[in-house]
């Protein structure tokens, strides 16, 4: 039996539950969860079919006794599994006439111990799709082919690597292949010369058919793309390609070299699989980041992550943004959000945003149902659920009650980065004043927490607009992700920030 989830969990009810239990368990979901009362929240839909899944799985008594089963031999065989903890930013709120916002924080962390345990064979199933238009002439190229010939120095036998370069057209360099022969493989990375336009989906097309000759559930499977310059004509192509990659456990993170390219687009792309989107200033960084990216692929403890909100009828999802690892806002178009890899000593974080209605009665209430999945590599039933409910109160006099230290926190850098959003919708819209204003005050708040570089870069972007009526393209790039970088001091993207710094490519 391959079953993708815990029934007894998914309902919220007790292994020795009797059929008069299960049906009511479903009932009670249901009346939030079935497309006829929650038709615009995606994720309802999805947690809708698992209930219904789990119900008649547990109503019939040879299946539920062959679930138990395995339940049991995968217990005593040492299964491994991970935890969803959901903290809201009040437990009691009061009954207002107008809508209200409430956050949740919801952190995935992997059993403990998990780093500990020995690990099942797994393997990366790794594409590089690297831009090689003439805007990567000279040293930029030259950096970014030795750090291609450092990975493959990385990588372990085993290991698939498949590696594609992209301008106007796309060309398998090396086909999807374990590394066996370095030198061989080296040898194939160093005849990339540049030449032509850049179209990323020819890239991105020509990656994904390599990545899936490897796809396997043992197998990482993850995409690299790394571009200096605009696609024109083919981001839907692009995002929708992301969206089947994705739907196929295939993330794509993407690395931004320079100014020239566009980061709404490359954010997008990965965040929708589940990878994440960096900036680069100099072509020196590209090395470090691929050796710190495959390290951290190659230590997961889970993954295809992924988290299903399903907030109630009359409740909203505003917003979803990723704190830890990789900061970022997530895609929340569909049921599911895909998220990054699980780390065995770091717990994925995420930020949500929901609306409130208006005139709510008193009492307690449901808010939302989480549900956390991901594939725990170390298992042999590698796919594996975690659920979380959320309540509150509604009343007109709620107890005070401090918000968590740790959303306070999560808040207070959100500020920052959402002041820096702020100010490129003013300077679109053509308010050069209120961009101004936005950026100075970035830049004192950037003052008192000490990040005093960060700080100068902001206050000289401000005094730029007020000067041109625009943004420059590396202000906007390098504001918008350090202060991205802020949420999560033991990120990859902090751990390059201070880099942004560095003396940019010439060709920048």
């Amino acid at each position: 039996m391959n079953i993708h989830f815990d029934p007894y969990s998914i309902l919220g009810i007790s292994r020795n539950a009797n059929a008069d239990d299960i049906k009511r368990a479903h009932r009670r979901l249901a009346q939030r969860l079935h497309p006829d009362t929650n038709p615009h929240h995606p994720g309802a839909g999805e947690q809708f079919q698992d209930i219904t899944l789990a119900r008649d799985l547990l109503l019939d008594p040879d299946m539920r006794r062959q679930y138990d089963d395995e339940a049991n031999r995968r217990q005593s065989g040492g299964d491994l599994y991970f935890t969803l903890r959901v903290t809201p930013s009040r437990r009691a709120v009061l009954q207002l006439p107008e809508e209200q916002i409430i956050y949740l924080l919801a952190e995935i962390s992997a059993s403990p111990g998990a780093s500990d345990t020995p690990k099942q064979e797994t393997r990366l199933n790794l594409t590089l799709v690297l831009d090689h238009s003439n805007s990567m002439k000279g040293q930029r190229m030259e950096r970014v082919k030795g750090a291609a010939v450092r990975l493959i120095d990385d990588m372990r036998p085993g290991d698939i690597l498949s590696v594609i370069a992209f301008n106007d057209r796309a060309t398998v360099i090396i086909p999807a292949t374990t590394i066996d022969d370095k030198a061989r493989l080296k040898a194939r990375v160093s005849v990339i010369s540049p030449a032509g336009g850049t179209e990323i989906y020819q890239g991105l097309r020509a990656g994904y058919d390599e990545a899936k000759k490897y796809l396997g559930p043992r197998m990482i499977n993850h995409m690299i793309l790394l571009t200096d310059g605009h696609t024109y004509g083919d981001q839907d192509n692009c995002l929708e390609l992301a969206k089947t990659a994705a739907g196929e456990g295939i993330a794509i993170s993407a690395m931004g070299l320079g100014h020239d390219w566009n980061d709404d687009f490359l954010d997008r792309l990965a965040s929708s699989t589940g990878g994440s989107s960096l900036f680069i200033n100099s072509a020196e960084v590209v090395m470090r980041f691929f050796r710190e990216h495959v390290k951290a692929l190659s230590n997961a403890f889970a993954e295809r992550m992924f988290l299903s909100v399903a907030p109630d009828p009359d409740v909203h999802l505003e917003m979803a943004f990723q704190l830890s690892p990789n900061p970022q806002p997530l895609v929340i178009d569909d049921g599911r959000i895909p998220l990054a890899s699980l780390q065995p000593n770091r717990a994925i974080a995420i930020l949500l945003q929901f609306q409130l209605p208006a005139g709510m009665n008193d009492g307690f209430r449901t808010v939302a149902r989480l549900v956390g999945g991901g594939d725990i590599l170390h298992n042999q039933q590698q796919a594996f659920r975690a659920v979380s409910d959320v309540s509150l109160e509604v009343t007109e006099k709620p107890a005070r009650e401090e918000p968590p230290p740790a959303i306070m926190d999560a808040l207070s850098k959100l500020t920052l980065y959402r002041l820096q959003e702020r100010a490129r919708d003013a300077v679109d819209r053509g308010d050069v004043q209120e961009a101004t204003r936005r950026l100075e005050n970035l830049a004192t708040r950037l003052l008192e927490m000490g990040e005093d570089n960060l700080a100068q870069q902001t206050m000289s972007e401000a005094k730029y607009i007020a000067q041109t009526q625009a943004l420059s393209d590396r202000g906007r790039k390098t504001i918008k992700y350090q202060t991205r970088a802020l949420m999560d001091s033991g990120g990859l993207q902090a751990a390059l920030s201070s880099l942004l710094t560095a003396p940019p490519d010439s060709q920048s």
